[in-house]
């Protein structure tokens, strides 16, 4: 198919309606970046009970619980909803867990509340809400856009969610730094030190700006969802072919149209609700997958990337390098989103584990032999990076198009429960893991890349090219 025989600008509308929720994603992930010292500074304040690193710690990954429920479901959501209906109710979640992460004290406590013990559970409670928006917005975006995209650009427009979600978190990191503007963010690596020398706007109000600064992106993807149709896929699974046909034709061109309808049609009627109808393997391949993009360690460093830089002796504040982070992702992204459909998926997969384990064991080493500046922080950017061009994006990629038709809903929602799960095991243990060793923390991190990359070598297919019905018979073999 070439460039000439889809609608381009059509194409490519549905797809930046749809990537919002994948910048919602990276923007309710990362806002924590930024929000997490004044949140700590905040409840160390308590006199009902004492918040321990390991309390902030589950605190700064609450959102990834709701985000482990919300992967879990988000396969009963799509096939019983419908992928676009699904993803405007994450929008809801969004819009509502912005507004109560910024006044958790809203109805149940007095406006003027002091932190207690209460006050922390409702602020976690309202994290969770969000996360279940992120846990539902990362299975049914890829899987949304894989749908409705040309078999031969797949790659490029689901690679285009990755890009979403890294420019959600550099929108995230310059807003937090643009609201923490002068004011200065409390010194927590001690609790004496969090209440001898707080910035007290920072501490009080500073966090609650960052939080509901994600209501207007929230509001204004729900509202462009009303004008982008259901997925021609989804459409046929649930009887209506007349319309699974326009949104084809409108797609594809009349020609192509009926020639992919056709495809759709016969892999419908192999329809079967058992999961593993085409083996163990392929669903095993696709948790995999997924246990190892969080594994190798990213998200720790996203969540916590201010703190980190500051450790490393990074010169202009945590903040700004973390900004300076972003934009290298960014750029590293978009190499990714230019050559997925070029090379294929692993290749891909393989270089950015090695040049993550490279900048993993570089951090590991600096920690070791106590070196600070530069070299640290040029290793945690290159292991980032390395990450942003493969595991990033191409992992969402393979996730949504890897499974059959007839089993894609059930299949990418348990390996999207199972990556959230395993985002939460690192998220949550990063800050006392931190704390023992960076050493221990960053050589744990790239090993796991090294082991990654073997994986990838040894077990997943490549699916460059290949449609969507393609994979049945691909996995029936």
């Amino acid at each position: 198919m070439s460039k000439k025989d889809y609608n381009v600008s059509y194409v490519f509308g549905i797809t930046l309606v749809a990537t919002l929720g994948g910048l919602l994603f990276g923007y309710d992930t990362a806002v924590i970046s930024g929000a997490e010292k004044g949140l700590e500074g905040f409840f160390s304040q308590a006199q009902d009970f004492q918040y321990t690193k390991i309390l902030h710690g589950i605190t700064s990954a609450s959102a990834l619980i709701g985000c482990v429920i919300g992967g879990a479901i988000s396969g009963l959501f799509a096939s019983r909803f419908g992928r676009r209906n699904s993803l405007r109710f994450a929008s809801i979640l969004f819009f509502l867990s912005a507004l109560g992460s910024y006044c958790p004290e809203f109805l149940f406590f007095d406006q003027n509340a002091l932190p207690t013990s209460d006050l922390l559970i409702a602020f976690n409670l309202y994290r969770v809400l969000g996360g279940i928006g992120v846990g539902l917005a990362s299975a049914i975006v890829p899987m949304y856009i894989a749908e409705i995209a040309p078999a031969n650009i797949r790659g490029t427009l689901v690679s285009c969610n990755q890009f979403a979600i890294i420019f959600g978190m550099l929108v995230v990191y310059f807003v937090n730094y643009l609201i923490l503007g002068d004011h200065q963010n409390p010194y927590t690596d001690e609790l004496t030190q969090t209440l001898a020398i707080p910035d007290q706007w920072t501490v009080s109000t500073g966090w609650r700006y960052m939080f509901v600064s994600e209501a207007y992106v929230a509001a204004i993807f729900g509202f462009l969802l009303f004008f982008v149709p259901k997925t021609p896929r989804y459409l046929a699974l649930i009887g209506q072919e007349e319309k699974a046909l326009l949104v084809l034709t409108k797609v594809n061109g009349a020609a192509k149209a009926k020639e992919i309808m056709t495809d759709i049609r016969t892999a419908s009627k192999e329809k079967t609700e058992k999961l593993f109808s085409y083996g163990v393997l392929v669903v095993v391949i696709g948790i995999l997958l997924s246990v190892f993009q969080q594994a190798i360690g990213i998200n720790a460093v996203l969540y916590y990337a201010p703190r980190i830089f500051e450790s490393a002796g990074a010169e202009g504040g945590g903040m700004m390098q973390t900004v300076i982070m972003g934009i290298v992702n960014i750029a590293f992204t978009v190499i990714a989103i230019v050559s997925v459909d070029k090379f294929g998926r692993k290749p891909l997969l393989i270089i950015g584990s090695v040049g993550m384990a490279i900048g993993a064991f570089a951090v590991a080493l600096c920690d070791s032999f106590a070196i600070k500046g530069i070299v640290p922080v040029l290793s945690v950017i290159m292991y980032a990076a390395f990450f942003m061009m493969s595991w990033g994006p191409i992992c969402w990629v393979l996730i949504s198009e890897i499974f059959p038709n007839t089993i894609r809903g059930k299949a990418v929602a348990i390996a999207v429960a199972a990556q959230w799960i395993f985002n939460y095991i690192v998220s949550s243990t990063f800050p006392p893991l931190y704390k023992f060793s960076p050493m221990v923390a960053y050589g744990l991190y790239g090993t796991m890349c090294v082991l990654a990359a073997l994986f990838v070598w040894k077990f997943v297919p490549e699916t460059k090219g290949k449609t969507l019905e393609d994979m049945t018979k691909l996995w029936k073999k």
